[in-house]
C-alpha cells in the first residue's frame, strides 16, 4: 500500500478571486492560516472521458452525483516518478475521492491496459471498474495550475488552496511533456478551495462576509470544455445518464 493518504471524504467550496482580493484575503488570513510545508507547488493532471465527453457534460449539468478520473503529478513527471490515479465523486456537495500512488510507466500501463500495480488492490479495482462502466475512457484534457495550499493553525483539517497560472490543452496529451497550453483564466485571477470537514469555523465566514468573497460553481475541466465548445473546437452532444 502506497505511503499517501489516498481517500477523502471533505466538502470543497470554490471562489473566484481577483488579484486585489486575493491579497487582502492573504493578509486577512495572518494568524489564522499557514502555508504547508511544500510552499507553491505545480499541478498537472490528465483528466479522463469519453470519445463524446460523457463525464464532463454529465458535470457541467450539476447533477446530485458526478465523478471525474485523473492521472495527477506534482512537478512534470519522468517514467519512475510517482503520480496518482484518481475517481473523484461529488454526491449532495460532499467530495469522496479514492486515489493509489503508481509510477508514470505503471499509471500508463493501468490506464491502457488494465495492468494493476497492486499498490492498493481494492482502490486499484474501483478504478478498473469505473473504466470498464465508461467503456473506452481515454484521455481527453491536460491541465496544470501553481498551488498555494494553507492549513488552519487552530484546526489543521481546515485547508485553503489558491491555484494560479491554469493551463490547459486538448493534445499533446502527457504529463510528462510539461506545463503549458491555454490560459483559462484572466490575468491575476485565482481559484480558492476551502476544503473542510464538517462546517466552515466562524474566523473564516466572518473574514468571508466582510471582503464580500461570495462561493462560485466553477470545474477547471468543464470551464476548459465549455471554452473549446464556444470555440468550435468540441462537438455537443446530449448528456445520457442512464
Amino acid at each position: 500500500m502506497g505511503a499517501y493518504q489516498e481517500t477523502f471524504e471533505r466538502i470543497e467550496q470554490k471562489y473566484l478571486l481577483d488579484v486585489d482580493t486575493y491579497m487582502k484575503l492573504r493578509r486577512r488570513l495572518d494568524g489564522h492560516a499557514q502555508v504547508d510545508r511544500y510552499g507553491k507547488t505545480t499541478i498537472c493532471n490528465i483528466y479522463y472521458d469519453t470519445p463524446d465527453h460523457r463525464l464532463v457534460r454529465l458535470s457541467n449539468e450539476k447533477p446530485f452525483y458526478k465523478e471525474k478520473v485523473r492521472v495527477r503529478s506534482y512537478g512534470t513527471p519522468t517514467d519512475d516518478s510517482t503520480v496518482f490515479v484518481e475517481l473523484k465523486k461529488k454526491m449532495g456537495g460532499v467530495v469522496y475521492k479514492r486515489r493509489v500512488d503508481m509510477t508514470l510507466a505503471q499509471s500508463d500501463s493501468f490506464t491502457k491496459q488494465g495492468v494493476l500495480p497492486k499498490r492498493n488492490e481494492q482502490i486499484e479495482k474501483e478504478l478498473a471498474y469505473c473504466f470498464k462502466l465508461y467503456n473506452n475512457l481515454q484521455p481527453a484534457l491536460y491541465l496544470s495550475y501553481e498551488r498555494i495550499a494553507m492549513y488552519g493553525i487552530e484546526d489543521d483539517s481546515v485547508r485553503i488552496t489558491f491555484d494560479s497560472n491554469i493551463f490547459y490543452r486538448d493534445h499533446t496529451l502527457d504529463l510528462s511533456r510539461g506545463a503549458w497550453g491555454k490560459q483559462l483564466l484572466n490575468k491575476g485571477e485565482r481559484i480558492m478551495e476551502i476544503k473542510i470537514a464538517g462546517s466552515m469555523p466562524m474566523w473564516l465566514v466572518k473574514i468571508l462576509d466582510e471582503l464580500k468573497i461570495y462561493p462560485t460553481s466553477f470545474s477547471k475541466y468543464g470551464a476548459a470544455y465549455q471554452r473549446e465548445l464556444a470555440n468550435g473546437n468540441m462537438k455537443k452532444e446530449g448528456v445520457d445518464c442512464a
